[in-house]
């Protein structure tokens, strides 16, 4: 016993040591947060021959990538516009997988391999376990950012590459939170969005009080009205059928039935109509590689793995509040997994099927075989130089400064659930569209010159709710991301405001790395090809 605390002590030692170390660097750019479009502007940026630090707030590099998202989404989207980093990740997965092909479906565990491989290649240098906590300023331009574990880092140029835009929020940049209304940017599939299709389950309880995953009443809202909350999250488990290759899903920490009394209602109304209900009515089950099979919520689904009205506040809330988000959306994960593995409620059939099902026992070992983080779908978008609206993804799709293009449908997962009556609710806020390359313009990815003139976004970027459907994927956030880090190295070499960068110059480093900037003549421009349900 003596022995492991000398080694643990020495390890957190050494761990301290390095961390020092770090924070004594001066790189020439910071880019913050390592998940897949933080790793390709890190990548791209050191290859530039720039010195670059990756300040990643968990113990894990590759975001959903490596937290159980294991699709490029390339089934939604033009493949041909997939180039540069997010082109070469997915032949480094191909080489892994022996296929010599860009793969785009994969494991976790392997994804990170790959990131970590490349990082290192690339001399990129990584500070794990904390969070930005302050932005330091001198008038528009960010002079150092300070951690949550007190570590003070100065750099010429920082680009935030998360999902949330912590970054960039504390540094002052405007942004958005939640859904815009139709009037404001004239977009059809904008603002509050009900199901067409009412629900039959009781909404209320003995008291006339609303139940768990209800948010409102639907009297309360008005269809294309603004609001105030993104997409719902979900956490993306990796699950096997294979008994030998399971563990068992833990029950949650703290586990009430009543949460789901909405779900076990409509299971029984559909039990008296005869009508059959299988697993796959609630959560969709996507087959991976090496017998593991990817949880997701389902979008056509009543009540899924998506937990609706949980996600209002995370954009905005501080971290201790987003520990408790994150927290009870695990409960509400696990306790919906157990609901229907145990519950009276809950047909045999679809009993049986769950109880099948455990945690694959080669992910997430470090974290009891559950994902790293939280599907954070969207969350603050940049207000910045240029906003991308749904005429930007569908009709004026051109842009004279594009840094790269996107094709993904538009997809938008509900919001939330709210009642018409005490006997029927809708799901409110999903959008599907179809998909059309479109170029990602560089302003997009730029703040206002008079907030900021050190910092790109290629993560939160400068999008309308509908539009951002078209950018939230890993796929296309290498992208971005990519673009960015080029952009950032050509800004901290020429000590250059991100504003006044050559935007030709930097078109012309992202063609000869492959980057797909322009339209191709005789690719398709529409994803008509690809099936799916019907667009709503």
């Amino acid at each position: 016993m003596k022995s492991h605390i000398a080694f643990f002590t020495l390890l957190t030692l050494f761990t301290s040591a390095v961390q020092n170390a770090r924070s004594d660097t001066h790189p020439d750019i910071i880019v913050y947060s390592g998940v897949p479009c933080g790793i390709a502007a890190s990548i791209k940026a050191a290859r530039e021959g720039s010195k670059v630090l990756l300040v990643e707030p968990t113990k894990h590099v590759g975001g959903l990538s490596t937290s159980g998202i294991n699709t490029a989404e390339s089934e939604h989207m033009l493949k041909w516009t997939i180039g540069g980093f997010a082109d070469e990740f997915y032949r480094r997965l191909g080489k892994h997988y022996g296929t010599g092909q860009p793969e785009y479906f994969f494991e976790s565990s392997v994804a990170e391999k790959v990131y970590l491989e490349m990082l290192k290649e690339a001399g990129v240098e990584v500070y794990y376990g904390a969070s930005v906590d302050t932005v330091n300023k001198d008038g528009s331009k960010i002079t150092s950012i300070t951690l949550t574990d007190g570590t003070k880092l100065a750099s010429k140029v920082f680009v935030d590459a998360s999902y949330e835009g912590d970054l960039m929020a504390r540094a002052g940049v405007s942004y958005a939170v939640g859904r815009e209304s139709k009037a404001e940017f004239k977009e059809e599939a904008a603002g509050i969005r009900f199901d067409k299709t009412p629900r039959k389950a009781r909404t209320v309880d003995a008291n006339g009080t609303l139940l768990p995953g209800i948010s409102a009443w639907a009297k309360d809202l008005r269809e294309g009205d603004a609001h105030r909350a993104p997409m719902n999250y979900n956490f993306r488990l990796t699950v096997a059928k294979e008994p030998k290759l399971q563990v068992p899903i833990p029950p949650p920490k703290h586990y009430d039935a009543n949460r789901y009394s909405l779900l076990g209602d409509w299971l029984r109304n559909q039990t008296e109509q005869s009508k059959p209900v299988r697993l796959s009515d609630i959560i969709d089950l996507y087959s991976r590689r090496n017998g593991k099979f990817e949880l997701n919520n389902k979008q056509s689904a009543i009540f899924s793995l998506g937990h609706f009205g949980a996600q209002f506040d995370w954009p905005n809330a501080t971290y201790e509040e987003r520990s408790r988000i994150y927290e009870d959306h695990q409960d509400y994960t696990l306790g919906l997994l157990h609901f229907l593995a145990n519950d009276e409620s809950v047909p045999a059939n679809v009993k049986s099927e769950m109880k099948s099902l455990g945690l694959h026992k080669d992910e997430f070992a470090d974290n009891g075989h559950l994902p790293y983080q939280l599907y954070v779908r969207e969350a603050r978008r940049m207000r910045g130089e240029y906003v991308m609206t749904q005429h930007d993804v569908q009709t004026d799709r051109r842009k004279e400064d594009s840094i790269g293009l996107s094709s993904h449908f538009i997809d938008c997962h509900h919001v939330q659930r709210v009642a018409l009556n005490e006997d029927e609710f809708v799901n409110e806020g999903r959008i599907w569209r179809m998909g059309n390359a479109y170029q990602i313009p560089y302003r997009a990815l730029v703040p206002n010159q008079t907030e900021c003139t050190n910092l790109l976004v290629p993560g939160a970027a400068s999008y309308t709710h509908v539009a951002f459907c078209t950018l939230r994927l890993e796929s296309v956030w290498m992208i971005t991301g990519h673009a960015a880090g080029i952009a950032a190295a050509m800004a901290a070499k020429d000590h250059n405001e991100v504003q006044k960068l050559n935007v030709t110059a930097l078109q012309g480093k992202l063609r000869a790395q492959n980057q797909v900037v322009d339209f191709i003549s005789g690719q398709p421009e529409k994803c008509e090809h690809l099936n799916g349900p019907p667009e709503f």
